[in-house]
C-alpha cells in the first residue's frame, strides 16, 4: 500500500510538473506575440511618423474659383483632398485623389452661397490601413471671403452736367443649369457697386454707392474733364473683403474752348508774338512807302522841262 501510494505521490508531481511547464510556454508564446506586435508597431509609427505631411495649407480664390494650396517638403508622395461643409460628413473631390500636385482646384465642389467649408489633405501611402497623415485647412466661406477682381465700365455724357456710368457684372467660374453666372446672379440685392470720381487736376475725391449696374452722376461743373474708377462693395461682408478691386481708370473730355485753357505764361507768349508780327509789319508797310516816295520824286526830277 505504501508503494501504490509514493507511486501515485511521483505521478501528480510529474503532471504538475508539466502542466508548469505548459503554462510557462503558453506564456513565453504570449510574450514573443506581444513583443513582435509592439515591435511592429513602433516600426511602423515610426514610418508614418517620417511620411512628410502637407504644409502652408491655404485657399486662394477669385470670383469664386477656388483653389486649395499647400506645399510639400518630398515629391515622393501622391495627396488626396476631402472637403467638409460644416456639420457634414468628409467628402473626396473627384479631381484630387492620388494627385502628385500640389494644388486642388475646388471650384465645382463649393457651393456659392453663405456656407463655410474646410479642406484635409491627405499623404498617401500605399498598404496602410490605419488613419493617414494630414494636415486640416483654415475655414472658408466662399460667399464671404471669395476676392472679387476688377471690373469693366463705360462713361457717357448725358448733357453738360451730368455723366452715365454702365457696369458690368464680372463672371464667376459657376454654372447653374448650364448658364455661367455673374456676381450679381449670387449676391443678388446684397451686391452694390462703389464708383469713385474727381475733376481732372484736383485732389478732391467723391465716392458714391449704386445698387444697381448703372448710375448717373450730377452736378458735374460745365465743360470740365472728370476721371472714375468703380470697385465692387458689398457690405455683408467682412471689412477685408467687402470691396473689390479697382478697375482701370476713365476720363471724360473737357469741351471747353482750347483758349480758356491757357495759362497766363502762354497769354503772354500769344502776346508777344502778335506785337512782333504787328512791328513787322508796320515797319515793312513803312520802309515800302519811303521806297515809293523815292521812286516818284526821281521820276519827277529826272522828267524833260
Amino acid at each position: 500500500m505504501d508503494g501504490e501510494q509514493r507511486e501515485a505521490n511521483r505521478s501528480g508531481q510529474i503532471r504538475t510538473e508539466k502542466g508548469h511547464a505548459g503554462t510557462n510556454m503558453a506564456t513565453v508564446k504570449t510574450l514573443l506575440w506581444l513583443g513582435l506586435s509592439l515591435s511592429a508597431f513602433g516600426i511602423t509609427t515610426a514610418d508614418v511618423n517620417s511620411v512628410p505631411r502637407a504644409q502652408d495649407v491655404h485657399w486662394v480664390s477669385l470670383d469664386f474659383t477656388t483653389h486649395l494650396r499647400w506645399s510639400v517638403t518630398s515629391s515622393d508622395y501622391t495627396y488626396t483632398v476631402r472637403f467638409s461643409r460644416e456639420d457634414a460628413d468628409w467628402e473626396e473631390s473627384p479631381n484630387c485623389i492620388q494627385i502628385s500636385a500640389s494644388e486642388c482646384d475646388l471650384t465645382q465642389s463649393l457651393k456659392a452661397s453663405d456656407r463655410a467649408y474646410f479642406a484635409d489633405v491627405q499623404t498617401e501611402i500605399m498598404d496602410m490601413d490605419y488613419e493617414l497623415p494630414h494636415t486640416q485647412s483654415s475655414r472658408f466661406n466662399p460667399y464671404r471671403e471669395s476676392n472679387i477682381s476688377a471690373v469693366s465700365f463705360t462713361v457717357a455724357p448725358l448733357d453738360d452736367r451730368r455723366v452715365i456710368v454702365n457696369i458690368t457684372d464680372p463672371l464667376t467660374s459657376i454654372y447653374d443649369r448650364g448658364k455661367q453666372l455673374s456676381i450679381r446672379d449670387i449676391f443678388k440685392k446684397d451686391l452694390n457697386y462703389k464708383i469713385r470720381y474727381y475733376k481732372s487736376g484736383s485732389t478732391g475725391k467723391r465716392d458714391e454707392i449704386s445698387n444697381s449696374s448703372m448710375k448717373v452722376i450730377p452736378g458735374l461743373d460745365k465743360g470740365e474733364s472728370y476721371c472714375f474708377m468703380v470697385a465692387t462693395f458689398i457690405r455683408s461682408r467682412p471689412k477685408a473683403t467687402q470691396q473689390g478691386s479697382w478697375s482701370m481708370q476713365q476720363c471724360t473730355e473737357s469741351s471747353q474752348d482750347n483758349l480758356q485753357d491757357l495759362s497766363v505764361g502762354a497769354w503772354v507768349g500769344v502776346g508777344f508774338i502778335m506785337l512782333t508780327v504787328l512791328i513787322v509789319i508796320v515797319t515793312v508797310t513803312v520802309l515800302c512807302c519811303r521806297q515809293r516816295n523815292k521812286t516818284l520824286q526821281t521820276s519827277q526830277s529826272s522828267a524833260p522841262v
